[in-house]
């Protein structure tokens, strides 16, 4: 599924015809028995990114993941030779949750030279080995080489750290993400490290979210308030396209043009953008970050808006052309919610001036973000009414196609594979 159609050839949608044209079902973001097989078929099978590497700046540094969707929660640890590692958060002595603060559902973070059981101190280190078992002497053969952590497969790629719950991946982390998302390495991820984290509980299906960011046919209508009233009209009347759209394996991309907001007529612009010469699109001043790698900019825009990369099954990595980037997790706690987290990624501020620009780019794309949640728990309310069954996707609204085929599929081939077991 790995083409590259050109607009002049035709829509996107007919150069992908095993997605159909026809109209959709939103069963799967209303069912329950589909999501109880999405969190078998996918998320215990799936590569699944919790996190980056900055996270665990030091050796003993960890953090906890609660994923409901996999049934588990982690810990992610830099053992004292500074490999990555995750392991679920239970003691083998009588299954306590190992790693915890005051309340056991909020995650954690620290620095540590062992983990301490909480319940009867059995102690383990941090590659997971049980190294200490409180009145060993009263255990019956206890062999404490037999039971240290449960490990979770875990591979970092680019600074970011991926788990897998499969007993046995059914490929590596790099073969799953492929030659689309590879083509992005030498992205300087790791000068872009002032980050800024928003996260929601959303009432609505993590599907119905990730739906509302690969497309911007809404832009023009729901962002209307966000420019000024000529403008936002115009807009709203032309219409907004994107020019490149691509499919690859299980992922996704759209990329768009841009705007040189400082070039735009001072009534397009609100005074705070020139008091701070930042905005939705990022700080106006763009960072020196060196030559970018090839996966960015397909289509080749310029100005370049964005590039947003939706890796299956609920990570989203997009790209700014002002030189910052961010990241999405769309993390399923039932059938219609979700939790969902944001993370801003700024090279760090050099003067108050660059701080303050990082805070208003910040502050804008929460507002639209905002925007964009608005109305899923509208839509995910009027969906289980089952009124309307089938829905009118626009050749726009093709990564929407594909990430519920693709959803189905996984379903499919995990039902097929485990038949008769």
């Amino acid at each position: 599924m790995a083409r590259f159609p050109k607009p002049a050839e035709g829509s996107w949608t007919q150069h992908y015809p095993e997605l159909g044209t026809g109209p959709v079902s939103y069963e799967d973001s209303i069912s329950p028995e589909i999501y109880e097989l999405e969190r078998q078929a996918i998320f215990k099978r799936a590569w699944l990114n919790v996190g980056r590497v900055e996270l665990l700046p030091r050796k003993g540094s960890y953090f906890t993941k609660e994923l409901k969707a996999a049934n588990t929660s982690i810990i992610v640890v830099r053992n004292k030779s500074g490999k990555i590692n995750a392991f679920h958060n239970v003691c083998r002595h009588r299954g306590n949750k190992l790693v915890w603060d005051d309340l056991p559902q909020q995650e954690t973070s620290g620095v540590c030279r062992q983990f301490t059981c909480k319940y009867h101190a059995w102690r383990y280190d941090l590659d997971g080995d049980l190294t200490f078992v409180q009145q060993e002497e009263e255990f019956f053969d206890l062999d404490k080489s037999r039971y240290g952590l449960v490990p979770v497969h875990c591979q970092v790629w680019e600074g970011f750290i991926f788990v897998n719950f499969a007993q046995e991946p059914e490929q590596s982390l790099r073969d799953f993400l492929g030659p689309m998302i590879t083509n992005l390495e030498g992205y300087p991820f790791d000068k872009l490290t002032s980050r800024f984290t928003y996260r929601s509980e959303v009432k609505a299906n993590w599907k119905l979210y990730m739906d509302a960011f690969q497309e911007f046919y809404h832009a023009p209508v729901l962002h209307a308030n966000q420019s000024p009233t000529a403008y936002s009209r115009a807009a709203a009347e032309a219409g907004f396209e994107a020019p490149h759209y691509r499919i690859e394996g299980p992922h996704r991309l759209v990329s768009t043009s841009g705007v040189r907001a400082w070039e735009m007529p001072d009534e397009m612009r609100k005074p705070i953008e020139d008091i701070c010469q930042s905005g939705l699109f990022g700080p106006w001043d763009k960072p020196d970050l060196g030559e970018m790698p090839v996966g960015l900019n397909p289509a080749k825009c310029d100005p370049w808006g964005l590039d947003s990369f939706q890796l299956f099954p609920n990570f989203v990595m997009l790209f700014w052309g002002q030189g910052w980037y961010l990241t999405y997790h769309y993390w399923p706690t039932s059938y219609n919610t979700h939790t969902f987290e944001c993370t801003l990624y700024f090279p760090q501020a050099r003067t108050p001036r660059e701080r303050l620009a990082q805070e208003l780019a910040a502050a804008s794309f929460k507002e639209y973000g905002l925007q964009d949640a608005n109305t899923l728990e509208a839509t995910q309310s009027m969906i289980e009414t089952r009124v309307v069954e089938e829905f009118l996707l626009c050749d726009q609204e093709i990564l929407l196609r594909h990430l519920h085929s693709e959803t189905a599929a996984w379903i499919e081939d995990y039902q097929r594979k485990t038949a008769g077991v």
